[in-house]
């Protein structure tokens, strides 16, 4: 397996991924709402801004000083999982950590992990936050592992419906 920054090459295989492990594990949304959000969270021009940084002004609130970091997980050549986090400060927010179904359970998630939060400390993140639907008990399970405690509960809007979001915070 190797880990790395993603590249404009890997937008599709990223929505790949990000519609693969949706479709698996939200059963509680349907197939439709959950093709829209990945067409819309994980289009061209927001993955392009993960991957090159916030740039431009056209934008409603200051994202200067805002770091990106958007990693892939490969195996044999193929992108399996992704992360994608913003550091301000001391403050790192990990938005999306997904792994293929099938790859899932084989270390993937924790590799991205351990590269992410290396560079979210190369950064000078002192804390990482997680966010994930609070319904995802894998989720849950995988961060409690890796020493987060989930430390707030806020709602996502998703489609036209909001659902209940766990927060986890790992100090270090």
């Amino acid at each position: 397996m190797k880990v790395r920054s993603a590249t404009s090459t890997d937008r599709e295989a990223i929505r790949a991924v990000a519609r693969e492990t949706w479709h698996d594990t939200y059963d509680d949304l349907e197939a439709d709402t959950i093709d829209a959000v990945v067409d819309e969270w994980y289009g061209d021009d927001e993955l392009e801004t993960a991957i090159g940084g916030w740039h431009g002004d056209d934008l409603d609130v200051s994202l200067e000083g805002i770091d990106t970091v958007l990693l892939v997980a490969e195996v044999d050549g193929d992108v399996v999982g992704f992360t994608h986090a913003l550091a301000d400060g001391e403050e790192g927010d990990v938005l999306r950590m997904y792994v293929h179904p099938d790859h899932q359970g084989a270390g993937v998630g924790t590799a991205l992990h351990q590269h992410l939060r290396e560079r979210l400390v190369e950064l000078g993140v002192t804390r990482m936050r997680a966010f994930d639907l609070a319904s995802n008990e894998a989720s849950r399970t995988f961060y409690e592992r890796l020493d987060f405690e989930e430390t707030d509960r806020g709602t996502v809007q998703i489609g036209d419906e909001t659902y209940p979001e766990a927060v986890y915070t790992l100090e270090f």
